[in-house]
């Protein structure tokens, strides 16, 4: 998987913190909020294989990749800890600059976290995982997932597990959405119950209709 890097002044036309906090102030209140759709949440199938960077990473971070959550239950989705989702997401995306693993450590694929300030799109979502956690969001609701770009790109992102559904942690964008608000095409994520493997996403069913004369 090629990780998707855009410069930074492509960033500034998704940047608007107060209609994220907008949208969390509606979602909280309405009783007809996403959480009511039962797509809200992604579907998950069978293990599948865990992309290179990732084992790369934990063979260099075994303990990382070893933690087996207990309670899977999804977080409660509050006011406090969406202002701090979206406040991480902006902030990781701010001081965070993008630079591709080539030119960055001559290898076309390394994750690690942006302790030097650079990265492309899984340290941005590495170090996002990693400030959420220290927030006190589970590691069981803070899975790294793997997507298509419309023009067939592969990038990864950050889902976050609430009660009110699957949100999205993006480098690409400051507004922190649904799952199915995003144009991505889902391909895996870290498994809820086992940080070192990952699961398929399943794709929307095509309901095709037979027509008879």
């Amino acid at each position: 998987m090629f990780c998707v890097v855009r410069p930074a002044s492509l960033l500034q036309a998704g940047r608007s913190i107060v209609s994220a906090l907008t949208f969390a102030v509606a979602l909280l209140a309405s009783n007809t909020g996403v959480s009511a759709a039962s797509n809200a949440f992604m579907p998950t199938g069978s293990i599948t294989s865990q992309p290179i960077g990732h084992y790369d990473f934990c063979k260099r971070r075994p303990t990382e990749c070893e933690i087996h959550p207990s309670d899977l239950r999804p977080i409660k989705l509050t006011q406090k800890t969406w202002d701090e989702i979206v406040a991480v997401n902006d902030s990781v995306n701010k001081w965070v600059k993008p630079i591709s693993d080539l030119d960055h450590y001559g290898a076309v694929q390394y994750w690690n976290y942006p302790d030097d300030g650079m990265g492309n799109c899984e340290h941005y979502a590495l170090e996002k995982r990693r400030e959420l956690m220290e927030k006190g969001i589970p590691i069981a609701d803070l899975l790294i997932t793997v997507v298509r770009l419309p023009d067939g790109e592969g990038h990864a992102v950050v889902t976050v597990r609430t009660d009110r559904g699957d949100f999205i942690l993006d480098n690409l964008s400051d507004q922190v959405k649904n799952w199915t608000q995003t144009p991505y095409h889902f391909l895996k994520r870290q498994a809820t119950n086992d940080t070192g493997r990952w699961v398929d996403i399943l794709q929307p069913q095509t309901v095709v209709a037979n027509l008879t004369k």
